[in-house]
């Protein structure tokens, strides 16, 4: 991805995606500001650039697979398996994790192209402090995954790095917060 798309991809952050009151996170953290990376992934555009930011990430690690808790996790990892497919990445694999046991049907916890065995990646599209990747990290190996790492589009910088540190994976993303903000509060954006 060179410069100009990577700045497009953060201003389309910061305009779509960036949002300012008060709330709480899913970690449970109380937050002046939100990124609802969702409203970025399901643009073209936005989909198109963030699957190019991470398939470079993901690939630099020589990853087999990548998944995450649904919701956060799918449309990220969409967007990543359709990046693989333009660059010819066809042994790529996405999955998803859900929140519990599926009831009926193969009852699984881990669906899509999953295999057991396979370098794996947790991703996310916002991580704060990874305890939702590190719940699916759980569920990944309990499966049979072998998990080395974790990727995030937007890293808030709230923990997340120590977490999968003392989890044992290394940890990427594409952009922290600040920088997100930085570009909203730009005349530009």
């Amino acid at each position: 991805m060179d410069s100009e798309q990577r700045a497009e991809l953060l201003t389309i952050l910061a305009r779509e995606s960036y949002f300012e009151r008060e709330l709480t996170l899913a970690s449970g953290r109380a937050s002046s500001y939100y990124i609802d990376c969702k409203r970025t992934l399901y643009l073209p555009r936005g989909a198109y650039l963030a699957g190019e930011a991470v398939f470079e990430l993901v690939m630099s690690e020589g990853v087999e697979q990548l998944g995450g808790m649904a919701a956060g996790a799918l449309p990220v990892t969409d967007a990543v398996i359709a990046a693989a497919h333009r660059h010819g990445a066809a042994n790529l694999r996405g999955f998803f994790v859900r929140k519990e046991t599926k009831q009926h049907g193969l009852q699984q916890i881990v669906e899509g192209a999953f295999k057991p065995g396979l370098k794996t990646a947790v991703i996310d599209d916002t991580i704060t402090t990874g305890g939702s990747s590190l719940q699916a990290v759980a569920a990944i190996r309990d499966a049979g995954g072998v998990v080395t790492t974790a990727f995030a589009l937007v890293e808030r910088g709230e923990g997340a790095v120590d977490a999968f540190a003392a989890a044992g994976l290394k940890y990427s993303w594409v952009f922290t917060a600040e920088e997100v903000r930085a570009e909203h509060g730009s005349p530009a954006a």
